[in-house]
């Protein structure tokens, strides 16, 4: 009898990057789109969403710029394909989103107390974050890249790093036998993060 053959991670997917001119809106929301559920290819700019409610709402190859979502309320939300740079995602509960199609893209955001647990989202890229006391438990970050991140006290237990990029992640702890790390990348400086949990000492 053939075993079937063990499944890859999907490909990454293209940050979204076209969006209709009148797709584009800075700060505010058109009173037209106020009671909107769903959004495709928009491009937010400025919006201040803090403690916003957006439990529900479906967002699609959408890019949120420099927009501050500190303690907005996820239940339900779906991300699929979404960008975020330059924005405050403070204690965001992402796993209170949607798990279909769940795609994001993080750069410049300050994700401290964020939460990702169970989510399956391998390729994820996060580049120049604050990740402070981030929740990954029990997470898929198969291929994910940690770029110029910086992690104290993020929290990785059970989670599947197959070949995930830390070379350049800062302050990165972690325990081997807890999480699955074959393949995954870290640099000389970020061994004894590594080793912690025997109290070795790398000079």
């Amino acid at each position: 009898m053939r075993r079937p053959a063990s499944r890859k991670p999907a490909k990454a997917l293209a940050k979204p990057a076209y969006f209709p001119p009148e797709n584009v809106l800075t700060r505010v929301l058109p009173p037209e789109l106020v009671g909107q559920q769903e959004f495709e290819q928009y491009h937010f700019s400025g919006f201040d969403l803090s403690q916003a409610n957006l439990a529900g709402r479906r967002f699609s190859e959408c890019l949120f710029e420099n927009c501050n979502l500190t303690g907005a309320t996820l239940g339900n939300t779906g991300l699929q394909n979404v960008a975020f740079e330059g924005c405050k995602l403070l204690g965001l509960q992402f796993t209170s989103c949607r798990d279909m199609l769940f795609d994001v893209h993080f750069d410049r955001c300050q994700l401290d107390y964020a939460s990702f647990w169970g989510k399956v989202m391998p390729n994820t890229r996060f580049a120049s974050c604050s990740l402070l006391e981030t929740d990954f438990t029990r997470a898929d970050l198969t291929n994910a890249v940690f770029e110029e991140c910086q992690l104290r006290g993020a929290i990785f237990a059970q989670t599947r790093l197959l070949a995930a990029d830390f070379r350049t992640a800062q302050n990165v702890v972690l325990d081997p036998e807890q999480n699955e790390v074959k393949q995954a990348r870290f640099s000389i400086q970020g061994l004894p993060g590594l080793l912690s949990k025997y109290g070795l000492v790398v000079e």
